[in-house]
């Protein structure tokens, strides 16, 4: 951690100058000047009322949050095999988010299994194909280049006409 750099940040947030920081310190502006430049370390005393004057505490100011993932590739995607199709996890442990994207590739007049109803919603687009979107006792031809979308309140599931690629969504996931 840049000890230093970490203060000055914080006190530039605060539109103080590095002499209005050392006054309130009482401390000088050099003083000020070395600790953001690392050149020195003040005591434990000394960071603590610093931070004070910044509106922080130590246990804050020192807590790190952990690098999110973002982006993802084929290198963090799960594929899970079935009978005539399979499904790519597109984003890992996804089922601990609100959201669970998933790609379902189906060969040609294959179907995914039938999901029951549940709390929440479902979208998906079809990336590549044609296939059958079966709702409650509704069912809906979807073309490459369209998308569904419903509540998850009646058994529902797809089947493909020809070779598909889905990219399907899920909020909350249903596993």
């Amino acid at each position: 951690m840049d000890l230093g750099n970490k203060i000055k940040e914080r006190r530039i947030l605060l539109n103080l100058t590095q002499e209005e920081l050392a006054d309130r310190c009482e401390l000088t502006k050099s003083y000020i000047s070395q600790l953001e430049n690392n050149k020195t370390s003040p005591s434990l005393e000394t960071l603590t009322n610093i931070l004070e004057i910044l509106g922080t505490d130590l246990s804050t100011f020192f807590h790190e949050e952990e690098d999110k993932q973002i982006v993802f590739n084929d290198n963090d995607y799960y594929v899970c095999d079935y009978k005539g199709y399979n499904i790519t996890w597109l984003v890992p442990n996804s089922q601990t988010q609100a959201m669970e994207p998933i790609l379902i590739t189906l060969e040609e007049k294959q179907k995914t299994t039938e999901d029951m109803p549940h709390d929440g919603e479902e979208f998906g687009y079809v990336l590549e194909g044609e296939i059958f979107v079966y709702y409650g006792n509704t069912k809906k031809r979807v073309k490459k280049g369209e998308s569904f979308y419903y509540k998850t309140d009646k058994v529902h599931y797809i089947e493909s006409i020809k070779k598909s690629k889905v990219i399907w969504v899920s909020c909350p996931p249903n596993f």
